[in-house]
């Protein structure tokens, strides 16, 4: 009777560090390799630096354009930007097409 209960003492005392250990396991496990693990930062912090270079591209072409549409929004806008744009709408006509330049008027 006394090896029988040393016997169940003995396994009741092993079974609270064993639990704890599959939990801390399961915790460091997910931690190294999990959705948001230490080997996923690598990858996330690629993704991170790609799309701030895309929007480094992005808020510098907004900034151009909201320049160019404040020069063509000034009394009679900007006489180079709107010669400029003519000619781009002009030279980009049909096949057979000619544009022929205004000498002044």
């Amino acid at each position: 009777m006394r090896i029988k209960r040393s016997v169940s003492r003995f396994f009741i005392a092993l079974i609270v560090p064993a639990v704890s250990l599959a939990v801390v396991s399961y915790f460091g496990a997910y931690t190294i390799w999990g959705n948001r693990g230490i080997l996923s930062l690598e990858d996330t912090q690629g993704q991170l630096g790609i799309q701030q270079q895309q929007l480094a591209d992005l808020q510098a072409s907004r900034a151009r354009l909201e320049h160019r549409i404040g020069l063509m929004e000034k009394d009679g806008g900007d006489p180079d930007l709107v010669e400029e744009l003519a000619r781009t709408q002009l030279m980009a006509g049909e096949a057979n097409q000619v544009a022929l330049p205004r000498t002044g008027h």
